[in-house]
């Protein structure tokens, strides 16, 4: 079996273990659970770089991108290939891109990250940089300077249309997640975004990630 196949197989066990929760046989259930018919694995980004296929091409030449390991929502991998960041007041030297290539090159950072590069950064769905910071990308083979691109990634959830039509969530809605384990807590305004190409996870940055003391693949509660 391959990586790919592993990492599809554990998407569709993580899937099967929200569809069949249950509360364990013998117990009443106790209005103080969670709801295990709303709960989703929790996946923690840390900074990296989405690149157009002109930018691929002029940092890492015309090879591209080659598959590192795949990621779970369906056709995303981490890519082998880094690229240094480096902004007015600090550098990161090795970003890990994520692949496959995309329309517009994207900086994904937390809050703590942009500090460290002297960027004042806004917090936006991945996608929206009209209006953002830039950065400038260097590799062994070459140095480009973007324009924009640079954001700190709202937290959102993904989930398949049958998954979101069963908790009773639609695409652009903004709910709550209640984290678990010794800091708990709940994340306000968390955006919902729903494709056929998506499984469920909960994404948020490392600085959310370290406040809530989770790790990849805990479950998290959303709550209506």
């Amino acid at each position: 079996m391959t990586e790919e196949e592993v990492v599809q197989l554990i998407a569709r066990e993580v899937v099967a273990r929200i569809r069949e929760a249950r509360v364990p046989e013998g117990r009443a259930p106790d209005p103080r659970d969670p709801d295990p018919r709303k709960m989703v694995p929790v996946n923690i980004s840390a900074r990296h770089l989405h690149l157009s296929p002109a930018h691929v091409e002029a940092l890492f030449g015309p090879a591209g991108l080659t598959v590192l390991r795949p990621l779970m929502q369906p056709g995303q991998f981490a890519a082998n290939e880094t690229a240094a960041v480096i902004g007015p007041k600090g550098a990161f030297p090795k970003v890990r891109v994520l692949g496959p290539a995309r329309g517009d090159t994207q900086l994904e950072l937390s809050l703590t990250d942009a500090r460290t590069l002297g960027l004042d950064v806004p917090v936006r769905l991945s996608g929206n940089v009209a209006g953002t910071p830039g950065i400038t990308l260097e590799t062994a083979r070459g140095r480009v300077t973007v324009p924009q691109g640079v954001i700190v990634a709202a937290r959102h959830i993904h989930l398949d249309p049958a998954t979101a039509a069963r908790f009773g969530m639609q695409q652009g809605q903004q709910v709550q997640v209640r984290t678990t384990g010794v800091r708990p807590l709940i994340f306000d305004g968390v955006v919902v975004r729903v494709s056929e190409r998506f499984v469920p996870e909960f994404h948020v940055d490392t600085d959310e990630g370290n406040a809530a003391a989770v790790r990849d693949g805990d479950l998290m509660e959303i709550l209506a």
